[in-house]
């Protein structure tokens, strides 16, 4: 992404309303019994909006906020290559995008079965997984905006 479209991701506004599509996606991709092929239009949608939602919305009045921090921690998270950040965030990051991917293939079982507690258990994993990164990616931030002037250059 270019700068200026983290910028823009990095109003809460874009990460709340990405958080919100799962259950969504979830809902259509179940609804294909009560619908039929309608139900991969509306997924088709979401996916749209999950694709542009990072540069759906204005560049923040300010980012000292939790979820405008969690994005430009991610910032961080991928920039690490050019910057390294401390081992402890790095081990952490790669265990919760961990737990997050362990929720995809229960997710996947559970809609393609209609099983309504593997889909719930998926979403559990998927959503604590991230939810739990976005945290750390807070913290990574306000660890290493103190040591680069770039990253401390990002919050306003």
């Amino acid at each position: 992404m270019t700068d200026e479209t983290w910028e823009k991701h990095a109003n809460p506004l874009s990460v709340w309303t990405r958080m919100i599509t799962l259950p969504f996606l979830v809902l259509a991709i179940w609804s294909r019994v009560w619908i039929s092929w309608y139900a991969w239009v509306i997924v088709g949608i979401l996916v749209i909006w999950l694709i542009l939602n990072p540069k759906a919305f204005k560049k923040p009045k300010s980012t000292k906020n939790w979820a405008s921090k969690a994005v430009l921690g991610e910032r961080v998270w991928i920039n690490r290559r050019k910057f390294p950040i401390p081992k402890d965030y790095a081990f952490m990051a790669t265990l919760l995008n961990t737990i997050n991917g362990l929720g995809l293939p229960f997710l996947i079982y559970g809609l393609y079965n209609f099983h309504f507690w593997t889909t719930i258990l998926g979403m559990v994993l998927i959503y604590a997984g991230k939810m739990w990164f976005l945290d750390r990616m807070v913290w990574l931030f306000e660890n290493m905006k103190e040591k680069h002037k770039e990253y401390s250059n990002w919050e306003y």
